[in-house]
């Protein structure tokens, strides 16, 4: 039995770009109500398989590492503040958060992948 190739149409494709848009500004959002970011979460997850083999699979990655790489050092952050490094720890995730939005938000406007 052989596996049948799944290939998006221009609709699907054009419909994921923007979901991927959609969870761009989430994570934006989420430093003015935190639980966006979780919605985009959600929705990477969701919609992952969807974008297998399309250009906008690397998106998906992207976000979903910006994500829990963001997290974990936002914990890391908050859990070291009181030894005074969490604020520079802190300071850098939002820098390199933002970094990652900005880059895959061009990337996306460009209709370009994302380079790992």
């Amino acid at each position: 039995m052989s596996e049948q190739i799944n290939v998006p149409t221009e609709a699907q494709v054009n419909s994921l770009r923007s979901l991927v848009q959609v969870v761009y500004v989430l994570y934006a959002l989420s430093y003015f109500a935190g639980i966006t970011a979780i919605v985009g979460i959600i929705i990477n997850y969701v919609k992952k398989d969807e974008a297998a083999g399309t250009w906008l699979e690397s998106h998906f990655r992207w976000q979903i590492r910006t994500f829990w790489f963001g997290l974990l050092w936002a914990v890391i952050g908050a859990a070291t503040l009181v030894i005074a490094v969490g604020v520079a720890i802190l300071f850098a995730n939002f820098c390199w958060i933002i970094y990652r939005i900005v880059k895959g938000w061009l990337n996306l406007n460009d209709n370009k992948p994302m380079i790992f």
